[in-house]
């Protein structure tokens, strides 16, 4: 699971070290890949977001644990799109550690974790394999997005993630209402999320077919 190669990660440092090294270039690769939507008056935030609450090289152990330990007690107070976001969310996080171990795994067989560049980095994902497992990856963050393009629409949700705000942080629950309400103020100035999530999706499933197909240079697109 998830959470346990989290914590074997925090018991063994070196594991922890290689994959801050593969968050940190995934993430990097992303910012590049999306540097249009990153600089975008309208689509900035959001961006933002998705790159450092969605997938960023931080770790969001925080934010799954505190989902397991009140589970009961968020299906009474938020909305059933709230809850699908935060869901879609974990799910994503759950695919992620998964598909990252098994890139650090064959980054350190090949001796490229402490170097990774994008000649190492292509030839361990086209090595792991698991396309499906990718494509799912893919969809799944457009579907986190389109929950929180939802979320967004809500007006009173605004008012109930402001007072949740002093509870949640005094209940330890800091990170799931940071998670919430940095994804419901990224999405609620832009507008319809469709032209954002359309240019995400179809540059990381270009991306996909490049890599699985060898093309040369495919990080160039």
């Amino acid at each position: 699971t998830a959470k346990g190669r989290r914590e074997r990660a925090s018991f063994a440092p070196a594991a922890a070290q290689a994959r801050l090294r593969l968050r940190e270039w995934q993430a990097a690769r992303l910012a590049r890949t999306h540097a249009d939507l990153l600089a975008s008056p309208r689509f900035g935030q959001a961006a933002q977001f998705f790159l450092s609450d969605l997938y960023g090289p931080r770790d969001f152990s925080g934010r799954d644990e505190e989902v397991e330990r009140i589970l009961p007690m968020l299906i009474k107070m938020l909305p059933g799109s709230a809850l699908r976001t935060i869901a879609l969310a974990v799910e994503v996080d759950a695919l992620t550690e998964q598909l990252d171990s098994a890139m650090i795994a064959e980054l350190c067989r090949a001796g490229r974790i402490e170097c990774i560049d994008e000649s190492a980095y292509a030839a361990a994902y086209r090595s792991v394999g698991c396309r499906p497992e990718r494509e799912h990856q893919i969809a799944l963050i457009r579907q986190t997005g389109e929950a929180l393009d939802r979320v967004a629409r809500k007006p009173l949700l605004s008012g109930l993630l402001r007072l949740m705000r002093g509870p949640a942080h005094l209940a330890g629950l800091g990170d799931l209402h940071s998670f919430l309400d940095c994804g419901f103020n990224a999405f609620r100035g832009m507008g319809s999320a469709r032209e954002f999530l359309d240019a995400i999706d179809s540059k990381e499933r270009q991306l996909l077919i490049d890599l699985f197909s060898g093309t040369a240079d495919p990080f160039a697109a």
